[in-house]
């Protein structure tokens, strides 16, 4: 009878979660779930951000993509950057459906769309990493050093690479 009865207690807790708590069966990257209803990312993303000065448009990352820079960034973007957690905005997926989405215009940027990220070069991103992006929620991140940008930027980039 006890076998029963917790049957039943487990079977009516654990059904309606999905839909009561906003879970899914099953977990895609590139959808975000919200009061039953899917967000898709955008791709491609069309800005009109600003160009970084030239000098910074040119540079490229002086770092190897080791897994451990990769991993550096990787506690950058989840946990260790101030104001607050790339995650924040730009989602643990990296494609722009972080807990913050719909409250921002323009929505974050999708780090896992290839059609964006391949026409972005390391300067750019270097440059909106360190000092913000105008017109959008994205803060300046002064505090970090050249190092952990570069590392950050690694990371990001590995969200539009097939093999992530």
């Amino acid at each position: 009878m006890i076998r029963i009865i917790l049957y039943w207690v487990i079977f009516w807790i654990t059904i309606p979660a999905p839909w009561v708590w906003g879970w899914t069966l099953a977990s895609h990257p590139g959808i975000q779930v919200e009061d039953g209803l899917e967000f898709l990312p955008l791709c491609p993303q069309v800005r009109s951000t600003p160009n970084a000065p030239e000098e910074f448009l040119q540079l490229t990352n002086p770092l190897s993509p080791s897994p451990e820079n990769i991993f550096a960034g990787q506690t950058i973007f989840h946990f260790d950057a101030k104001p607050g957690p790339c995650r924040v905005c730009h989602g643990i997926s990296g494609n722009g459906l972080g807990i913050l989405f719909r409250e921002l215009t323009p929505s974050p940027r999708n780090f896992t769309c290839n059609q964006t990220m391949d026409s972005l070069p390391d300067g750019q991103l270097y440059w909106i990493i360190k000092n913000g992006s105008p017109g959008t929620a994205m803060p300046a991140f002064k505090n970090l050093e050249n190092d952990q940008i570069w590392q950050l930027i690694h990371y990001i980039r590995h969200y539009s690479k097939d093999t992530h």
